[in-house]
């Protein structure tokens, strides 16, 4: 039986799923694309045995085992996740969040609350309309391959990852791949790194195929793609304690929640390393 894996849809997301996305493990992985949120919630319902889920999420879903080694994080600014707002930030009042997004409504919380000291504010779950939100709001969340048509906005626009490296000098991590507690992937393990490998080799390809259906120029795309980590290395690793340290200060994940890792075989450890 295949594998069941939750893949969020977004462009952040295509270089660790390449392999996945060229067919190359057809039979042995069935695959279905969904927006950050609902990854998180058809592993939660037993719906798929592996997710590409919203990091926070691995601490509000019991026993979720981490993949090591392997996230997306921006190393700076992000590009793909804003809060856009009509007044500066100290006088918003009342925001749209993006239904779709989990990770990046409680990093926008961290920042508005903690580093800005702004509040109360009112936050109000929307479809992910940025035209629409703001209209009705003083601001609103946008994430994804939505976020990416930003960049001409009017209002004020600020990029969350370069908000949390300004305040902490951290990278932010986004997303993790997590494993239900009941499922063992044996010999499948491999494929998540292969898939990963597969992508950081494939850049310019992966930048030259969605660029147009984005309407971004190529060297747009390339630029964005760079920017990212896809490795959950030390300095990665040392912002993701730090957000989740915040969370739980803030009562947005359960005061006892810690990330649990899917243990690796010694021969995998040896093929990451080198």
């Amino acid at each position: 039986m295949p594998l069941r894996v939750s893949f969020i849809e977004f462009l952040n997301a295509v270089p660790l799923g390449w392999g996945f996305l060229e067919g190359r493990h057809a039979g042995i992985l069935d695959v279905a694309f969904d927006v950050p949120s609902e990854c998180a919630r058809r592993l939660a319902a037993g719906e798929a045995d592996v997710a590409l889920i919203p990091v926070i999420e691995c601490c509000r879903i019991p026993g979720l085992r981490v993949l090591p080694d392997i996230c997306i994080a921006s190393r700076q600014e992000v590009k793909s996740v804003f809060f856009v707002s009509k007044l500066p930030i100290a006088r918003v009042s009342r925001l749209a969040l993006d239904r779709s997004s989990c990770t990046s409504v409680a990093l926008l919380k961290i920042i508005l609350e903690r580093f800005h000291g702004c509040g109360p504010i009112e936050y109000v779950v929307e479809d992910p309309d940025p035209e629409r939100m703001l209209e009705r709001y003083d601001g609103a969340l946008v994430i994804g391959n939505a976020a990416l048509q930003i960049s001409g906005s009017s209002h004020r626009v600020y990029d969350l990852a370069a908000e949390w490296f300004r305040f902490t000098g951290l990278p932010f991590v986004f997303a993790v791949w997590a494993v239900r507690p009941e499922v063992t992937l044996g010999d499948r393990l491999r494929l998540f790194y292969e898939s990963r490998e597969r992508g950081l080799r494939s850049m310019e390809d992966i930048s030259r195929r969605y660029a147009g259906s984005l309407g971004l120029e190529l060297a747009e795309m390339r630029k964005y793609l760079l920017n990212l980590n896809y490795v959950l290395d030390g300095s990665s690793r040392r912002g993701l304690a730090t957000f989740l340290d915040l969370a739980r200060e803030m009562g947005l994940i359960p005061s006892a929640a810690k990330l649990e890792y899917y243990p690796l075989p010694d021969s995998l450890q040896d093929a990451i390393k080198g």
